[in-house]
């Protein structure tokens, strides 16, 4: 879209000064003067054509740069939004994982208590006297 703007009015630009250059040289072929007048008048037009173009020249790069600029601060910010999200998904995978880490080792623990309650279990059974019935 910022293309289409900068095509716009670098088409624009360049029909205003076409315009203007033809309107000029057109006035002052058909405007009863001398020699010396005209030349002084084509003079005077071309100066002022020249600073009127530098005059647009100079609201373009002033339009060219704020656009830089305010496009550059929205992926300033963009980027700083990506970077937190990033760092907050981390720290949620951090959480998780530990989260995991614990109950896994609540498990194991429990798993080793019951093994071992098992083990005792038979051994006590193995170790008592067996009656004939």
């Amino acid at each position: 879209m910022a293309e289409e703007k900068s095509g716009l009015a670098k088409g624009l630009l360049i029909g205003f000064i076409a315009g203007a250059v033809a309107g000029a040289i057109t006035a002052l072929l058909y405007a009863p003067k001398s020699g010396k007048e005209l030349r002084s008048d084509i003079k005077q037009k071309a100066n002022d054509l020249k600073r009127d173009a530098g005059e647009l020249a100079r609201q373009a790069r002033t339009t060219a740069s704020d656009l830089f600029n305010k496009s550059k601060s929205r992926a300033d910010e963009a980027l700083s939004d990506l970077s937190e999200q990033a760092e907050q998904i981390i720290d949620d995978s951090d959480k998780a994982l530990k989260d995991l880490r614990a109950k896994v080792s609540d498990e194991s623990r429990r798993f080793g208590t019951a093994f071992r309650a098992g083990a005792d279990a038979y051994r006590n059974d193995k170790e008592r006297p067996r009656t004939s019935s």
